[in-house]
């Protein structure tokens, strides 16, 4: 008897722990028996299709159940089918209208001896925390997909991207005009009819890309999106047809009738009091209306995203300025080179640190210059314009390429040093000033093209029967780093029709010069005109070449006509200064040079020759060329350099190179193992 009091007790414990479950237990129970009636449900049940906890008993499941993604019968079927249980599964239902997500356990119940009684269903609500971790993963995803490029039009395309259709049916954002193009956001309240670009649009039920994108366009007021623009304060809005405001902007009410939206959030996009646009989100048709926490989040998405437009704003503007600074730097066009036609080409236009240039040099010579800064913006156009200035100033000297470069070395480091010298909270003192550099010496009397490279830029020759030449250059350190290694200079012949292409970028240089890139494959290089040529390399580069914005300059060479040219070698004695003047005035006279200039050049002659004869050591040449001005050049085997005198009244020499420079245009000393040249231009007049 004591055992059967026990049983008896322990079933009456069970079955007041089991009453006590179902009736205060706040986790929704549910038994159905093996057909999927319901037999019992707790207190805690949500009620069903409108029905409370007592209208369920012995209704099937099929009936009582409103799940929106998932079918519970099917799923309670496999329960009792195979005794595996279904744990933590997170369903959505509606409750009055009201979707609401569930956390649903089913298990199958047996009896004492095995025998399959139904199933136990645990329901818990977990709306709440289902949204919050929702919101949770928007925000993330914003944060990790807005503002991965420096772009405002693409922002507002990732922002879309994100939103829909995780946290709003239709998406819109709109962004002040000006801001795109990089000017200061304007501030709050915006002044009435304040051009916005409509930069984004997405839809889960509706085209992507309505005709309006892109548009530009004044706001009519009074709307919640001019409200929310006047005071930046987020704004939901219930969408009524009968609302009298939608009226006032008949495109955007005929665009919220389309998608059959019910409810609006508009939030600006601010920062500091300043307003860069909108971002207006709808939700249509099933889903539920924006409530305040659905506020709170935008209020945070829009953050973001407006931090993201501003900074690809402050690029865009830094950009701008950049890029104007370099085409102010730049030439605009080639110089004109007789004997060098030469195009420039800017690929992206993205990198203003990247220059070229082309400078002539006495002897029919021209100088060709490509270089690279590294840095970006408007710091690196400074110091794009700081060594072109200083290539220019020193090609005035006639220096050869790899002393120039030499001294161009010393030149950037001097700007890196004073750059390290900046205060500590300067960032531009974080940036490392170095630079890539080719020079190169055209000179078409001799048909050769001396050059020397800093860095990794090499030039390519294309010879005339369209074969490709990459000239065998040994690379000096980058400008301005701590290397102090020699520049050496290579001699490549170029002949009549070949074609020059310098680049500022290695990648771009390799890929032109391979077997299968467009230059060994393109035709006609000695006819076809240079804009042709560069257009065809434009169009033959490869969109994943994976290269930065990099500076083109593509020369073709003409040799010099050799009647225009005449050479003498002379005696290192005082009678050939005769010599010097008679076959120089015979010249002269067989290419109708005017009296004047020819009296001119006897006296420089004279003096030229003169000073060699005296300070100089044989040989001793003399050349004239006939160019678009009038070249002396004398050559003799000594160093000594001749300095320009202010003789005395009383003394009787040391005026020779002071004549010699008043009667010519320009003047200089060029040198060349073994010995130099003095060499002076003279302008002929124009033909009548």
């Amino acid at each position: 008897m004591a055992h059967d009091a026990a049983g008896r007790l322990a079933a009456e414990t069970a079955l007041a722990m089991l009453d006590a479950l179902f009736e205060q237990s706040p986790i929704g129970l549910h038994l159905l028996d093996t057909a999927l009636r319901v037999v019992r449900v707790n207190t805690a049940t949500p009620a069903m299709r409108g029905m409370a906890a007592d209208e369920l008993t012995g209704r099937p499941a099929r009936e009582v159940y409103d799940m929106v993604d998932a079918d519970v019968e099917a799923l309670l079927n496999e329960v009792l089918d195979t005794g595996v249980p279904v744990l933590g599964r997170i369903v959505r239902a509606r409750i009055d209208g009201d979707p609401r997500n569930y956390e649903v356990t089913a298990l199958r119940l047996h009896s004492p001896h095995g025998q399959v009684l139904g199933v136990a269903v645990a329901v818990v609500d977990v709306t709440a925390r289902e949204r919050a971790r929702a919101r949770a993963d928007v925000l993330d995803a914003v944060r990790r997909g807005v503002g991965l490029t420096l772009d405002p039009t693409v922002t507002g395309e990732e922002f879309v991207t994100a939103v829909v259709p995780a946290f709003a049916d239709v998406a819109v954002v709109e962004v002040v005009d000006s801001v795109i193009r990089g000017s200061d956001p304007p501030l709050a309240p915006l002044p009435p009819g304040t051009p916005l670009m409509r930069t984004a649009f997405g839809s889960s039920t509706h085209p992507p890309q309505p005709p309006w994108v892109g548009d530009v366009c004044g706001l009519p007021a009074p709307t919640p999106f001019t409200q929310a623009l006047a005071d930046l304060r987020p704004r939901v809005v219930p969408l009524d047809a009968a609302a009298p405001w939608l009226s006032v902007d008949p495109a955007r009410a005929e665009t919220i009738r389309s998608t059959q939206a019910h409810s609006l959030l508009v939030v600006p996009l601010a920062l500091r009091d300043a307003a860069l646009g909108l971002v207006s989100l709808y939700r249509a048709g099933q889903s539920p209306a924006f409530d305040a926490g659905d506020q709170e989040l935008a209020v945070e998405l829009a953050a973001h995203t407006a931090l993201c437009i501003d900074n690809a704003r402050r690029y865009s503007r830094e950009h701008t300025v950049a890029a104007t600074v370099q085409r102010q730097l730049l030439p605009r066009r080639p110089e004109t080179h007789a004997w060098l036609e030469a195009a420039y080409l800017s690929l992206t236009g993205a990198n203003p640190g990247a220059w070229y240039d082309t400078i002539a040099l006495s002897s029919a010579r021209t100088a060709l210059v490509v270089g690279n800064v590294s840095g970006h913006g408007l710091n690196a156009a400074a110091t794009m314009g700081q060594l072109r200035t200083a290539v220019r100033s020193l090609a005035t000297f006639d220096l050869p390429p790899e002393e120039l470069l030499a001294r161009m070395h010393g030149t950037a480091g001097q700007l890196a040093a004073e750059r390290a010298g900046l205060p500590l909270a300067d960032p531009l003192r974080r940036e490392a000033l170095t630079a890539d550099c080719v020079y190169a010496v055209h000179d078409p009397l001799t048909g050769t093209c001396t050059l020397a490279t800093a860095g990794g830029l090499t030039p390519l020759v294309v010879r005339p029967d369209a074969t490709v030449a990459v000239p065998a250059t040994t690379a000096g350190p980058r400008l301005g780093t701590a290397q102090d290694a020699p520049f050496a200079a290579c001699e490549v012949e170029v002949p009549d029709g070949s074609v020059l292409v310098f680049t500022s970028d290695p990648v771009l240089t390799s890929y032109l010069a391979a077997v299968s890139g467009p230059l060994p494959l393109a035709p006609d290089f000695r006819d076809r005109t240079l804009q042709d040529l560069c257009d065809a390399l434009v169009y033959a580069l490869p969109a994943d070449l994976g290269m930065s914005d990099a500076a083109v300059l593509v020369a073709r060479t003409r040799s010099f006509p050799p009647e225009r040219y005449a050479a003498w070698q002379l005696d290192s004695d005082p009678a050939a200064v005769a010599v010097a003047r008679r076959r120089t005035r015979e010249r002269l006279a067989a290419w109708d040079v005017d009296d004047e200039t020819a009296d001119d050049t006897l006296l420089i002659i004279s003096e030229l020759v003169t000073n060699a004869v005296r300070y100089g050591s044989p040989p001793i040449e003399l050349r004239l060329i006939l160019d678009r001005s009038l070249t002396c050049e004398v050559r003799d085997a000594g160093s000594a350099s001749p300095h320009l005198r202010h003789a005395g009244a009383a003394e009787e020499g040391g005026r020779g190179l002071f004549i010699a420079a008043q009667l010519a245009q320009a003047w200089g000393t060029r040198y060349a193992a073994p010995g130099k040249t003095i060499w002076t231009e003279q302008t002929l007049p124009p033909v009548p």
